[in-house]
């Protein structure tokens, strides 16, 4: 519900920095049952920042952005790489939405961080090492190949020197026919790729799994605008699943 929540605001956002500069608006919260049970702070008054000076150096005036508005020229055959976006441009677009982040939504970089992770908390009693060779025994059920690990605490101590950092590791898995079919759709979905499932104890000597959440409820119902392929939704959706069986037969202990 939160994410949902979420995804409204940044919509409501977006609408609001289309009005002219030093305008007033004043968003209404509809009477949703739903919303009433939650803490939901009081909306001020907002006063909206003269953009121009940011915006004329946006890549929306004037810099291309391959494929960009441009869908029916997207590649269609297997495996093609698009252009790369120039690192200029991804920083223009992100000095964009910091503002938006930091100012209007109050969003520390924990918080940011915290959006884009998919957390469980392990049960009590359930311990480290039963946590990872759980997530093993359920890979291995679902086809999931297990393909490597990273042990960080011992590089903390080892190369670091320090001696109280929690253990924290990252396990890597790959369902090699999903992950096949996607990289035809789209090769850039590579950086995704091994999936990876971090487990670490936090200061509370509490145990937790976490993923990193490319849920497609994000993009639900912009599919098409997107580009987003129903073979590459359906894998995508099937790859996620699965991920998060892995991470619940952990944080449950299921051996």
């Amino acid at each position: 519900m939160h994410k949902t929540l979420f995804r409204g605001l940044l919509s409501i956002l977006a609408c609001l920095f289309m009005l002219p500069a030093q305008a007033q608006v004043v968003v209404p919260v509809a009477p949703n049952p739903y919303l009433q049970l939650l803490p939901l702070p009081t909306l001020p008054v907002l006063t909206l920042p003269d953009l121009s000076a940011l915006t004329n150096n946006l890549p929306l005036a004037g810099m291309p952005i391959p494929f960009v508005g441009n869908l029916q020229t997207a590649p269609t055959k297997p495996y093609t790489m698009r252009p790369g976006i120039p690192q200029q441009t991804k920083r223009q677009m992100m000095q964009m939405m910091m503002p938006i982040m930091s100012n209007v939504m109050r969003m520390s970089m924990p918080d940011a961080m915290n959006w884009f992770a998919h957390k469980v908390k392990v049960k009590k009693g359930v311990s480290f090492d039963d946590v990872v060779d759980s997530m093993k025994l359920r890979a291995n059920k679902l086809n999931f190949k297990y393909v490597g690990n990273n042990l960080m605490y011992k590089d903390f101590q080892a190369v670091l020197g320090d001696m109280d950092a929690p253990r924290i590791e990252v396990h890597s898995f790959c369902d090699i026919a999903v992950g096949r079919d996607l990289l035809k759709i789209a090769p850039e979905f590579l950086v995704f790729l091994p999936c990876r499932i971090g487990i670490m104890e936090d200061s509370n000597k509490e145990i937790w799994v976490m993923m990193l959440d490319w849920n497609l409820d994000w993009v639900a119902g912009y599919e098409g605008q997107m580009g987003v392929t129903p073979e590459l939704s359906r894998g995508a959706i099937d790859v996620r699943n699965k991920m998060e069986e892995i991470m619940v037969a952990g944080a449950n202990g299921d051996l």
